[in-house]
């Protein structure tokens, strides 16, 4: 096997903002490992808040090189991660296209069905807010990024604007506990649907025996396995990330524990190309809340890349991946 890693900028339509900063662009990690006259593709977005970067991700996929190249398998040898990410998906590929055998076959899955997407509204003012939600009021699921004094403003202004459409919240990590407690049931009257990760981690403890009157869900909390029992005591709903479980392989395992103990799924990324989105595109089947935006909010997707038909996703092509 030969192994080629770059990484790639895909300019943001706007900017994309949350309770962390905002960012202009999306810089992305490929890795391509081809056998046998045969190509498989893996794309992972490195995140800042997990201590990633481009240059270390780049350093950390070379420093496996030999290893990979020689057969090893990314999941007995690496961290979870961004890096792992997008040697796992390559492999999926690889060997979708050495066999003929499409990868969410591989998975379990007999067919791909398209899903409905939900499609983010950045953080800012009220009436800046509004505004994206009313340009976005007929997509049947918008998803709030919140963090500051004015979030039930913001949260009323959107549904002002779009009273139609479902609402999640997310946080990301931004909220004390008293002021999810002061918030939560005013988003449930304003039909919120699910609030993901108010508190910071490590802060979440508090959430144990709150009954929250909207459903809570664990993101940044949540990589691997390693992490599912404690979010099970605290959370309603997980939000399972090919960047932070490592790619599909573990995000499979996580998504079929996680339904086993009862827990709802969503199906999330970063922002990124279709071709990252495409893996998680089987994380997606059959999840309460599918948040695979990622492409949408890109000035220009890759080509091929996946079909959107408004907040509709329809399953890859072989072409782009698995």
């Amino acid at each position: 096997m030969r192994l080629a890693v770059r990484d790639e900028r895909w300019p943001i339509a706007g900017a994309f903002t949350i309770a962390r900063g905002s960012k202009t662009q999306a810089h992305v990690v490929v890795c391509e490992i081809e056998a046998d006259g045969a190509k498989g593709r893996g794309e992972c977005v490195p995140y800042a808040r997990y201590g990633e970067t481009v240059d270390g991700v780049l350093a950390e996929i070379e420093s496996y090189r030999a290893a990979i190249e020689a057969g090893a398998g990314p999941q007995t040898l690496m961290p979870a991660g961004a890096a792992r990410n997008a040697i796992d998906c390559a492999l999926w590929d690889l060997q979708a296209k050495q066999t003929g055998v499409r990868a969410h076959v591989r998975a379990g899955r007999a067919r791909l069905d398209p899903v409905k997407t939900c499609y983010t509204i950045s953080l800012a003012e009220p009436e800046v807010m509004a505004d994206q939600a009313r340009a976005a009021a007929r997509r049947p699921m918008l998803k709030l990024k919140i963090g500051g004094p004015d979030d039930l403003e913001r949260v009323e202004a959107v549904r002002g604007a779009a009273p139609k459409t479902r609402l999640v919240v997310d946080a990301n990590e931004a909220l004390a506990f008293e002021d999810l407690r002061r918030l939560a049931p005013e988003f449930a009257r304003l039909g919120v649907l699910l609030i993901e990760q108010p508190l910071k981690v490590g802060e979440d403890e508090a959430l144990e025996g709150y009954a929250s009157p909207v459903m809570l869900c664990a993101d940044e909390g949540l990589h691997t396995l390693k992490d599912l029992a404690v979010c099970a005591k605290r959370y309603g709903a997980v939000n399972i990330k090919l960047d932070k479980t490592g790619g599909l392989t573990e995000a499979l395992a996580l998504a079929g524990q996680a339904r086993e103990m009862g827990l709802e799924i969503m199906a999330g990324c970063m922002v990124a190309t279709s071709l990252a989105i495409a893996p998680a595109m089987i994380i997606a089947q059959g999840a309460a809340f599918v948040d695979l935006d990622g492409p949408l909010l890109l000035m220009k997707d890759r080509e091929p890349g996946l079909k959107f038909d408004g907040s509709l996703i329809y399953p890859p092509e072989p072409e782009l991946w698995g």
